[in-house]
């Protein structure tokens, strides 16, 4: 078998985002150059982190070696991983995504790999998987830690060989496409607990870069809102709408726990919504956060319910706060979106009512 880019045995150093390196000047410059794509559109940022991970893109933009982005829900890890690819001298070539969560162990493995005519009953006609579509480009595998076990050994060997096979396939088939992971658990601690190989880890491993929640990042908040301000105000022909102090300042003391995704929401909302082009704190769809004071709790406790009704009330009402999104509420929850899914299936079939997503996505 074919050795790697970066040998079959040996493990390459993880370069971390909290690295400082040299670089960003000439990566904006070279993105700036590539087909009109300017530094708006790769991603805006003013925090010191996101900067850094700016530079690490400029330094490996024409290598070919994986990268794992880990991060909370909505931080803006697929417009990272986006960005890389428009970087890179792969720039011509396909960027293609699949969510690991979002589908069962045997359809994502034939989405990956892909499959022969015949290979299984339905495969009426030879079907190219998500890795020869992105040949020569970038593949981004989001949510990677909720992959089956036996399907992480498969990928491990794609990764190792740089070669796959398609289901039903009579022999290996060379790849020239490069992975790029994303995960909104700890994966440290997924491969503790055994959930996720240590090998595929440290494969994955060699460039990560950590997202910090928007909570973390005051000084993207406002650059972030004023950028959705103008692509929303173009869009909706409100191009005189504007951002009052008081709504400047709500917007800098909410927590945002849905992240990039959820400010995004907000200025779209706001601006749909506003009475007039003054967008006012009123205007801005926040809920407020309340603190429950100490043993205020216990007036809440629903004394004489069974733990698995409390638990499907919970899990409905988790749905409910974050208008069906399956990744904020699984988030919240602690558990895997796989699991949310299982509880959700069984709440179905039994009839019970489950918030679907605004959007008409499911996370």
């Amino acid at each position: 078998m074919s050795q790697n880019h970066y040998g079959s045995h040996s493990a390459a150093k993880p370069i971390d985002a909290e690295v400082s390196i040299t670089g960003s000047e000439e990566f904006l410059k070279y993105v700036q150059e590539r087909k009109g794509t300017t530094h708006s559109n790769v991603f805006l940022a003013q925090d010191d982190k996101m900067l850094r991970i700016k530079e690490i893109i400029g330094q490996i933009k024409d290598t070919n070696v994986s990268v794992l982005i880990s991060g909370e829900s909505g931080t803006g890890k697929e417009v990272i991983a986006q960005a890389m690819h428009r970087a890179s001298n792969r720039f011509d070539n396909p960027f293609v995504a699949i969510n690991c969560a979002a589908l069962p162990a045997n359809l994502l493995e034939s989405e990956l790999f892909g499959y022969e005519k015949g290979a299984f009953t339905g495969a009426h006609q030879r079907h190219l998987g998500k890795f020869e579509q992105a040949s020569g480009g970038t593949l981004l595998l989001d949510e990677v830690t909720e992959m089956d076990l036996n399907l992480q050994a498969k990928l491990l060997r794609a990764l190792q060989e740089r070669e796959i096979e398609r289901l039903g396939g009579s022999g290996p088939i060379a790849i020239n496409t490069r992975i790029v992971a994303t995960t909104n658990r700890d994966i440290v601690k997924a491969v503790s607990e055994g959930k996720f190989r240590q090998d595929l880890f440290y494969r994955l491993y060699v460039i990560h870069m950590e997202v910090p929640p928007l909570r973390q990042r005051p000084l993207d908040v406002e650059l972030l809102a004023d950028h959705f301000l103008k692509e929303f105000s173009k869009q909706f022909n409100k191009p005189n709408t504007y951002l009052t102090t008081d709504a400047k300042a709500k917007l800098l003391s909410h927590s945002w726990p849905g992240n990039v995704r959820e400010l995004h929401n907000v200025i779209q909302r706001s601006i749909l919504l506003a009475p007039n082009d003054a967008i006012s704190s009123r205007d801005l769809p926040i809920e407020e956060e309340k603190a429950i004071e100490s043993g205020e709790w216990k007036t809440l406790m629903p004394i004489g319910r069974a733990l698995k009704e409390l638990e499907t009330a919970f899990i409905l009402e988790t749905l409910k706060h974050h208008s069906g999104n399956r990744t904020h509420a699984a988030r919240t929850l602690g558990i895997s979106l796989r699991t949310l899914r299982n509880k959700i299936n069984e709440y179905t079939a039994e009839g019970l009512e489950v918030t679907a997503p605004t959007t008409g996505r499911a996370s």
